[in-house]
């Protein structure tokens, strides 16, 4: 029939392009690093939106739209002191040059490629550079290439609930900025602030800025669909919602964000399995920007006034800073819609109760893998009924299979009459030719959507099975799953009667798909392939019982028959 070699050219075209794919990102060249040298800021030039300066002073509250964060860095940089701090959950570098946020080692999450060591999601060397920047806007004013100097005190968290670095500078009409971070025990968001005295003659209005600047580098893992996990800048907003905005768009200088001011949201960057955005609070005004530096640099952040600061008088203007692991119950605690940057896909309706009973499956067994096969159980569960259907028309396939093979000998020559046949004894039999494949196609959004689940989920990353399988969002290190998953699809097709029509050609291909599959099965991640291998185990038990019951009821037809 025309619809099975129609599914068998899909199946074949889909595994051909996944192979490809994957052939590709093995053996493609390494995209060379990009070229950063400390401090990167002066290297790179612009590195701040570019835009006419605003005044430094003023008699009332400067105006947001209007202002500016430098367009360059200075002449001469000087060199500032990299101040390490130390919390429960990971190690902060932050550079008294400009207060840069350099490095975040997360503790309790390994490396990409030596999980031995903390993965860092800020990090700035010969090779990466991904940092956070605050500063002020105004002449005179620091930004994020001014020298400051650390005020006295603890860099490490200790036991205590909460630890202050204080650093602090003059400025030049006057007074001074102390710009603080406060660290919370078991929270991966940083307040930072900036305190400003006033001690010069005349008013101030100085407009703060927080930014993200990144290069491109992907350092999410290799994914076999083609489109890995997004990486690039991300925002939102109550009216727009969640927005991405490719590297490319920021380069072309159509982010296509708000310019208006606004009083809600967050901007940051995201990457596989990790975030950072800075998170004002709702009420504040802001308006948010992204755009491209030189070089492999990018930005996204946000500007906010401060207010007038009369002469003598002190303000203060804080942004906190989410900077650690897509974890979906922090995401949702930190800001609202922080937790759309766990990447699912097209299928995320599905993806995210999914995850939500797998979590709760797993807070009962412990174990990530074993947490799949109960949650492969349970699909089965739901799918039985029309699995079960399914079952039963292609086990009466298989049972009218002499039928079968007598009408085509018949009609041989006639396939008009051959098609007519075979529909009779269809409506006879009271099969339907394409039951069997109604479940599959079903069952695809499912299997997406987990793949989905298992690629996005950083609780699964690093996340061990048995014995071999130490990573379930990664693929098997030495392919027992997938070799495992072929044996039980070809076991399945045995139990599968070859479908009407289908000439012999067609047949040997059906048969040999698995092994196809189990080719591109390898470059998929450990948890997706024992979900597949456990789902065709049960499958395989169910097909057995359910033609082992209809050759029962045909035996007893047959005998009643004679009698």
């Amino acid at each position: 029939m025309d619809f099975q070699r129609l599914i068998l050219f899909i199946i074949f075209a889909m595994s051909g392009v996944f192979l490809f794919q994957a052939w590709q990102r093995e053996n493609a060249p390494p995209k060379p690093p990009a070229a950063v040298t400390a401090p990167a800021d002066a290297k790179r030039g612009a590195d701040v939106p570019s835009a006419a300066p605003a005044p430094a002073v003023a008699s009332s509250g400067g105006s947001v739209a209007n202002a500016a964060p430098p367009s360059s860095a200075p002449a001469a940089v000087a060199k500032g002191e990299v101040l390490t701090i130390h919390t429960d959950l990971a190690d902060y570098k932050i550079n008294t040059l400009g207060g840069v946020i350099e490095e975040v080692a997360l503790k309790q999450h390994g490396d990409n490629v030596d999980k031995r060591k903390p993965y860092k999601v800020l990090l700035r060397d010969d090779k990466r550079m991904h940092v956070a920047q605050t500063g002020l806007i105004g002449e005179g004013l620091p930004d994020h290439y001014a020298l400051y100097t650390l005020e006295p005190g603890s860099l490490d968290l200790g036991s205590a609930g909460e630890l202050k670095v204080r650093l602090t500078t003059a400025l030049a009409s006057g007074g001074s900025d102390e710009l603080t971070y406060t660290f919370k025990r078991g929270s991966y968001i940083v307040d930072v602030s900036h305190t400003i005295r006033n001690g010069g003659a005349v008013a101030i209005a100085p407009t703060a800025y927080f930014q993200i600047q990144r290069d491109s580098v992907d350092t999410g893992m290799s994914n076999p669909l083609g489109a890995g996990a997004y990486h690039g800048p991300v925002m939102y907003t109550e009216e727009k919602k969640y927005q991405k905005v490719a590297f490319k768009d920021v380069e072309k200088e159509k982010p296509g964000i708000p310019t208006a001011t606004l009083t809600d949201g967050w901007i940051g960057m995201v990457e596989h399995y990790f975030v950072d955005a800075w998170l004002p609070k709702a009420g504040v005004p802001r308006t948010y920007y992204m755009t491209k530096a030189n070089g492999d640099a990018y930005m996204a952040g946000l500007k906010t006034p401060v207010g007038t600061i009369a002469p003598g008088a002190t303000a203060t203007v804080a942004v906190p800073i989410y900077m650690g692991p897509q974890e979906q119950n922090l995401l949702k605690a930190a800001a609202p819609g922080l937790e759309h940057v766990v990447d699912y896909g097209m299928f995320s309706f599905i993806a995210e109760p999914m995850f939500w009973l797998l979590k709760w499956i797993h807070a009962v067994v412990g174990n990530w893998g074993w947490a799949i096969v109960l949650l492969t159980v349970l699909i089965k569960a739901v799918f039985y009924p029309l699995n079960a259907s399914a079952g039963r028309s292609m086990g009466k396939m298989k049972l009218v299979g002499p039928k079968m093979k007598e009408l085509q000998t018949r009609h041989a020559d006639d396939r008009a009459a051959l098609n007519k046949a075979m529909m009779e004894l269809y409506q006879k039999e009271k099969i339907n030719p394409l039951g069997g494949c109604l479940p599959i196609l079903i069952q695809i959004p499912v299997f997406i959507a987990l793949y989905w689940v298992l690629m996005g989920a950083v609780e699964l990353r690093h996340a061990p099975w048995i014995g071999w399988i130490h990573d379930l969002a990664a693929a098997d290190p030495y392919y027992v799953l997938p070799g495992l998953y072929a044996i039980t699809a070809f076991a399945q097709t045995r139990l599968q009667p070859p479908a009407p029509g289908m000439d012999p050609m067609q047949q040997k291909l059906l048969q040999y798909m698995p092994v196809a599959f189990a080719v591109m099965f390898v470059f998929f991640p450990a948890g997706l392939v024992l979900y597949w291998t456990v789902s065709n185990l049960l499958q395989i038990a169910q097909q057995w019982q359910i033609n082992r019951l209809l050759e029962r009821d045909n035996a007893a037809r047959v005998e009643a028959a004679k009698r």
